[in-house]
């Protein structure tokens, strides 16, 4: 009788550890669109079929308030805080590019000289992430389960490097010089076959089709031309139809094209379920996951700008790759054997020349113009312009010679920011020891800045522009088209968060505050991992209480 019970018991134990298991999906699936505004969910919703965007704002849940919590809101930041779930001031990654004073030049987000890529052409260029200095979610699990494979893939290097983490088993971008999809010495020694054979599919220069309409044009809300749009290279007007073959004739690069077309999206989605199949993905008791990101919104976003029949037909034609990805998805998996999240790494500032002609607080603020002020500023001070580097709003000192000039750094940068806060397009000004000392966090917009901020990689000051206001580096007449993001201000900060798959409730809104840095955290509990690095964020309980 003890004997029966001891192998109840077991039994039962067994059952309960495989519940256990089967609660983690196959796959998770991060999708983060680059440059998408939180009401393009709304405002374009009347170009979207059943099954992309709407299928998972009625059958999944709708996080309607998540806001970005540091600036500067870029896509090389935006995606590290998402798949580490901390900010600029713990993982490092502080802007797309930033500047290293010991070799005074700057670097990327990405670069390193260490690593060769393995792909493309004698003009590509190896990276890696080893410029993040914590890990991600993504290499949380391959710690905790090394079967389980990440693979990461986007059009920018950053964007599939960042998501992908240290730990990735594939991690692909588009090359530009190349026009294929390739990867770096620091993950493998070559392409795996299937993505060399994905590469012989496809070559811009030939195959790179006409961008019309996709609907009837009685069906778009927004005028076609507008004097705020870029001209691209081989065209005359910003109006559809792009025909780039013909525009490559007259002079336009077909792979640089092909990155602000929406085929880069078509052919992003190939490649994700192509990697679906070929790397086996969610066919074991390991759960995968597999990182998207789509950068062709916001190539396209800084030449047009969000109130664009451009980028009204950019989101009609996203939506119906979503959608047709969704369906690979449910087809492999099943609803229940996937969990999915899609965002994005920031939104966008309204092109400000549309601003400034609607009457609508905003501008621009020429840096070149501005810099020089400050230049004479320190010369009749200090006899000596004290300026070296200035990059995403980061004043760099020129320490060695305010060493020899025997002045205090700090005196120096609080007469730099008393001269700047005399510009009216500036609403704030820290500097590093302000940001240091933590004074900076008595305000909203200082915790922004905290958050942020990098010891060894930010500047001596750092400023916040007005609303609505534009860093150019000088004034020109294209300098007043297009636009481009990286403010704390919501049109920058404020994004969608949808998620979609097992456990998630149909159908739920949530409106209560969320943070970017919160998407990593509510994923540790979903896949039952410890909280990794520097991880800050909270994990969002009504997607996990259900």
């Amino acid at each position: 009788m003890k004997k029966i019970s001891i192998i109840f018991v077991f039994f039962l134990s067994l059952v309960q550890v495989q519940a256990q298991a089967v609660k983690q999906p196959k796959i998770v699936v991060g999708i983060v669109i680059d440059q998408m505004c939180y009401d393009y969910l709304y405002r374009f919703q009347h170009l979207y079929t059943t099954g992309g965007f709407n299928r998972l704002m009625t059958k999944g849940t709708n996080c309607r308030n998540v806001q970005y919590n540091y600036v500067p809101t870029f896509t090389a930041p935006g995606h590290a805080s998402i798949y580490t779930g901390t900010t600029p001031s713990n993982h490092g990654i502080v802007a797309n590019d930033w500047y290293v004073r010991e070799t005074k030049k700057t670097v990327t987000s990405v670069s390193n000289l260490n690593y060769s890529a393995v792909g493309g052409t004698a003009l590509s260029t190896g990276a890696a992430p080893l410029n993040l200095r914590t890990y991600t979610i993504t290499d949380q699990l391959k710690m905790a389960s090394p079967k389980s494979k990440v693979i990461s893939m986007s059009i920018k290097d950053r964007s599939a490097i960042l998501p992908g983490g240290h730990l990735s088993d594939g991690t692909y971008w588009y090359d530009v010089n190349s026009g294929d999809f390739i990867t770096s010495t620091f993950y493998k020694k070559e392409l795996p076959t299937w993505v060399q054979r994905f590469n012989e599919k496809f070559d811009p220069s030939k195959d790179l089709h006409i961008w019309k309409l996709l609907l009837p044009e009685s069906t778009y809300q927004l005028a076609d031309q507008s004097n705020y749009e870029v001209v691209l290279t081989g065209k005359t007007s910003a109006t559809f139809p792009y025909d780039f073959q013909d525009m490559i004739a007259k002079g336009a690069i077909a792979n640089s094209m092909f990155t602000i077309s929406p085929q880069a999206n078509e052919l992003l989605t190939d490649f994700a379920i192509t990697a679906l199949e070929q790397e086996n993905l969610g066919q074991d008791q390991f759960t995968d996951f597999l990182c998207i990101s789509y950068s062709t919104p916001d190539i396209a976003g800084h030449s047009f700008g969000p109130y664009s029949r451009e980028m009204e037909d950019m989101y009609a034609r996203l939506d119906r790759e979503l959608q047709r990805l969704f369906s690979s998805l449910e087809t492999r998996y099943g609803k229940e054997g996937f969990v999915l999240f899609l965002t994005a790494d920031h939104a966008v500032v309204p092109v400000p020349q549309m601003l400034i002609e609607k009457k609508l607080p905003g501008g621009y603020f020429f840096m070149d113009n501005h810099l020089q002020v400050l230049r004479d500023d320190f010369i009749m001070k200090y006899n000596a312009d004290l300026l070296e580097f200035e990059i995403n709003q980061n004043i760099y000192l020129n320490l060695a010679r305010i060493d020899s000039l025997k002045l205090d750094v700090q005196e120096v940068a609080e007469f730099a920011a008393t001269e700047l806060r005399k510009w009216p397009e500036v609403k704030t000004v820290l500097t590093r020891q302000e940001l240091m000392s933590g004074a900076a966090q008595t305000d909203y917009w200082g915790e922004m800045l905290h958050n942020g901020f990098d010891l060894q990689r930010s500047g001596e000051l750092i400023f916040l522009l007005q609303p609505g206001y534009l860093s150019k580096e000088h004034d020109e007449p294209k300098a007043h088209q297009g636009t481009s993001h990286g403010s704390a201000f919501n049109y920058d900060t404020h994004v969608p968060l949808l998620w979609y798959g097992k456990g998630i409730e149909a159908g739920q809104q949530i409106y209560s505050p969320i943070e970017i840095t919160d998407i990593a955290p509510t994923l540790i509990h979903i896949l039952n991992l410890q909280r990794s690095g520097s991880m800050i964020g909270q994990p969002i309980l009504p997607i996990l209480e259900k």
